[in-house]
């Protein structure tokens, strides 16, 4: 398996020998003897290292006939791949499954509003998630349908309909086959408020500066009320009426109610919420890559958990992390790639402008 081999299977091991959480969700390891795969922190016994190999993404997992544990649950897995920050093809086209693109049409037609060929999105998605673009947007399907079914009390013929399958039939089937159990077989009953609304918890990678967040999003005049947000949905954009809120939970989670009188939009809403609040960023990443730049070094340590706010509707060619509006920054930034937009927004936080960078670069040629 070719995703396989991108990744260093012994340290991949090691990770989960000791369950680093720092892991969690940029691999996941196949069980031979179980046919089950699971994140780096799953709290099961550690298979042996024979019995093992390791794959960059749930998609890659399941295309290899391997079902997802029912005890770590990769569902809530942080939202991270190998692709962040290398493919802004592959970027974009996993938004546009995300928000449902292949539940109703092709790879052809998502290639085409791509701008790309059909065979060439294929090799990328190989490259970078080792699975193809169908089986990406099936493994969507039936994680969002999992964490429907474990958060929610959705009727299964309602977790159908909001996690993207065409039919109860084949969401039914779907489960069958990978479980060897109904979909509603998964769901642990528990006391629970009967809420209004779909409220689901989704995950990203600490830290977070919420507070630097709220304001962002305050300052451009989004609805904020404490550390809520909200915002009406449009059935012109969104595909239904209804509304939004959004709100930080415990560390690693935030928490997310959407009331939509249909369910089909569930999915692409999630998608828009995951890009307004950045919850895909890689911290890790983002630190390691602009830190090499002795300006930015330090405005990273002291603020690490910083993100971007993304726009509701993102028509953007170019990832938001690398997008770059202030062209006195161009020179400097040439080397922050892919992380371009998150260097400005440190030094924006910091009061630095790029005015104030050639400034200082004259005044060292000059002295």
């Amino acid at each position: 398996m070719d995703t396989a081999r991108q990744l260093d299977q012994e340290a991949c091991y090691r990770a989960v020998l000791t369950r680093d959480v720092r892991f969690d969700g940029r691999f996941f390891g196949c069980v031979k003897t179980t046919g089950i795969y699971c994140r780096p922190v799953c709290p099961a016994r550690t298979p042996k290292r024979e019995n093992m190999f390791f794959v960059v993404s749930a998609a890659a997992a399941e295309e290899a006939g391997f079902r997802a544990c029912l005890r770590c649950r990769p569902e809530t897995a942080p939202d991270m791949g190998a692709w962040r920050g290398t493919s802004n093809t592959v970027n974009r086209a996993l938004a546009l499954i995300e928000a449902g693109a292949l539940d109703d049409g092709d790879v052809e037609s998502l290639a085409g509003r791509l701008g790309v060929g059909e065979r060439h999105l294929r090799r990328l998605f190989r490259q970078h998630l080792g699975a193809a673009p169908v089986s990406v947007a099936q493994t969507r399907r039936v994680l969002l349908a999992k964490a429907l079914i474990h958060q929610t009390d959705l009727s299964m013929a309602q977790v159908a309909l909001a996690s993207g399958f065409g039919s109860v039939r084949r969401f039914n089937e779907t489960f069958q086959a990978l479980y060897g159990r109904p979909p509603s077989a998964l769901r642990r009953r528990g006391e629970r408020e009967a809420p209004s609304g779909v409220r689901l918890s989704l995950p990203y990678r600490p830290p977070y500066d919420w507070e630097a967040m709220l304001a962002a999003l305050v300052a451009r005049g989004d609805a904020v009320e404490g550390r809520r947000w909200s915002r009406r949905l449009e059935r012109a954009v969104d595909g239904a009426e209804g509304f939004v809120t959004v709100e930080p939970a415990e560390a690693g989670r935030v928490s997310v109610c959407v009331e939509a009188e249909d369910l089909k939009a569930l999915p692409g809403v999630l998608a828009r919420v995951r890009r307004v609040f950045d919850l895909s960023a890689d911290p890790e990443a983002i630190g390691r890559d602009l830190s090499t730049d002795p300006l930015l070094r330090p405005l990273l340590a002291a603020r690490p958990g910083l993100r971007l706010p993304g726009e509701w509707i993102d028509q953007g060619a170019e990832p938001p992390s690398d997008r770059l509006d202030d062209g006195t920054l161009a020179a400097r930034a040439g080397s922050w790639r892919p992380w371009r937009a998150y260097g400005a927004l440190h030094l924006a936080m910091a009061g630095i402008t790029g005015a104030d960078l050639m400034e200082t670069t004259d005044a060292k040629r000059a002295a």
